[in-house]
């Protein structure tokens, strides 16, 4: 047996598909060729005849079988070219008189429905990269994507402004060039502070991975937290300057009221006979407020110096107990969830409860109705719910602002503090009122 040029045997050439369709329609057409022949030869006519009739005959079934061998190619070159199209990825062209009564006509109606489909797939697909481009374009983030040798690919405007140069000139730059490197090597979300050519500030950096023709690419999204942190300190500013400026004008304007009237009655001549009591009164009324400016002071301190949770596992539902047994003022129901324990500060989680279970009571004393505090447990989270049948919240978005209240005598520090110890414990705290009666509902959910 013969070898190839690499030394191994090589494998008999077989006849090409073409070939094969012609041989065989020979094949079908040779005994009707012997019979013609036999007939011929065996007859009364003579041998010239025989042999034009048998030239005529041959030349005839050649013919046929050509015309078979074209017929029987034609479709599978239109379905050859149909499929080259596909993956050259031209979906325009449709194969013709398909029908589903015969096989080829099946197969080319397949190719034609596969076409379209695929033609509506990259539509779809160019349609929503087109979208995607756009909102990339959009976005005030800086959007980076890198190579597996850490070359930069891709930058979409904000990232540009951030590095201070266009695209055309930051493309194909490494990493470390561009002072990214380190993020980078980032496993999870980190803030960082850097100077940057468009700026510097405080910056959220998150880095995923994504592939890209089977290799893998870092992708990095920078956000410019300066900005918005600066404008919700402003924002929380003046919310606190506006209710200290309050709280500041109703102790300071009878103050100084008082200390108007006795400067007229310090200047009278003579004395009226009662001055001492009226003095006494004014001196009196400034205490009270200097007293009370103090107890304000007080409390804003002790908001401001919250202590971080020093965690330990409790029974909850101990603790909810204990805590609904101090409030004397109303009789508050429990729908008990299971008994669990939970890990956490026991005197920190107490104190947030009594303040919310304190200003559930305090909106339903007036209307006589009832307080009901219940708990679940989802998955892993303790589900708080302290349910009252009061007046419902106002319509006020200052009620987690510190010293903001709507109560008479209120500190306006208790829902701020339940709030703060509940997310210092990643926990949530939410308001919201009732929808099936009057009254709010204070939902918290705790991690177990």
């Amino acid at each position: 047996m013969p070898l190839d040029p690499h030394g191994n045997r090589a494998r008999p050439r077989r006849l090409n598909y073409e070939t094969r369709i012609f041989i065989s329609a020979l094949v079908v057409a040779a005994p009707a060729l012997l019979g013609l022949v036999i007939v011929l030869w065996s007859g009364q006519g003579s041998d010239k005849t025989a042999l034009i009739t048998f030239f005529v005959v041959l030349a005839l079934t050649l013919l046929l079988a050509m015309e078979h061998r074209r017929r029987s190619i034609y479709p599978l070159r239109t379905m050859s070219n149909l499929l080259e199209a596909l993956r050259e990825g031209d979906y325009s062209l449709r194969g013709s008189n398909s029908r589903r009564d015969d096989a080829i006509g099946e197969v080319i109606v397949e190719i034609n429905t596969l076409s379209q489909t695929l033609r509506e797939q990259r539509l779809a697909v160019e349609e929503k990269s087109a979208l995607l481009a756009k909102v990339i374009a959009a976005l005030d983030i800086a959007v980076l994507a890198f190579d597996a040798e850490g070359f930069l690919k891709l930058a979409n405007p904000a990232a540009e402004r951030l590095l201070g140069s266009p695209f055309r000139h930051l493309n194909g730059r490494s990493a470390e060039a561009l002072g990214l490197g380190d993020w980078l090597q980032l496993s999870e979300p980190k803030i960082s502070e850097r100077s940057f050519p468009g700026g510097s500030g405080r910056w959220e950096v998150r880095r995923a991975r994504f592939r890209e023709d089977g290799r893998p690419h870092d992708l990095l999204v920078v956000t410019d937290l300066s900005r918005t942190l600066r404008a919700e300190e402003r924002l929380a500013w003046q919310r606190l300057l506006r209710v200290l400026g309050h709280e500041l004008n109703n102790s300071l304007a009878p103050i100084r009221s008082m200390a108007a009237t006795l400067g007229k009655l310090l200047d009278t001549e003579p004395l009226a006979e009662d001055w001492r009591e009226d003095a006494g009164s004014a001196l009196g009324v400034i205490g009270d407020r200097a007293e009370a400016l103090a107890r304000f002071m007080a409390r804003y301190t002790a908001f401001a110096r919250l202590p971080p949770p020093k965690p330990r596992t409790f029974a909850f539902g101990e603790l909810a107990r204990r805590v609904v047994q101090l409030e004397q003022r109303l009789a508050v129901s429990i729908d008990a969830g299971p008994d669990l324990e939970i890990r956490a500060d026991p005197d920190q989680i107490e104190q947030a409860l009594i303040n919310l279970l304190k200003n559930a009571v305090d909106a339903t004393l007036p209307t006589s109705g009832r307080v009901c505090l219940r708990w679940r447990v989802d998955a892993d989270r303790l589900s708080l719910e302290i349910i009252d049948s009061g007046t419902g919240l106002p319509q006020s978005e200052n009620l987690f602002v510190p010293f903001f209240t709507t109560k008479p005598g209120g500190s306006g520090i208790g829902l701020v503090l339940a709030r703060q110890i509940i997310e210092a414990h990643g926990g949530t705290l939410a308001l919201e009122n009732r929808t099936d009666a009057s009254g709010c509902i204070a939902r918290l959910g705790l991690p177990i």
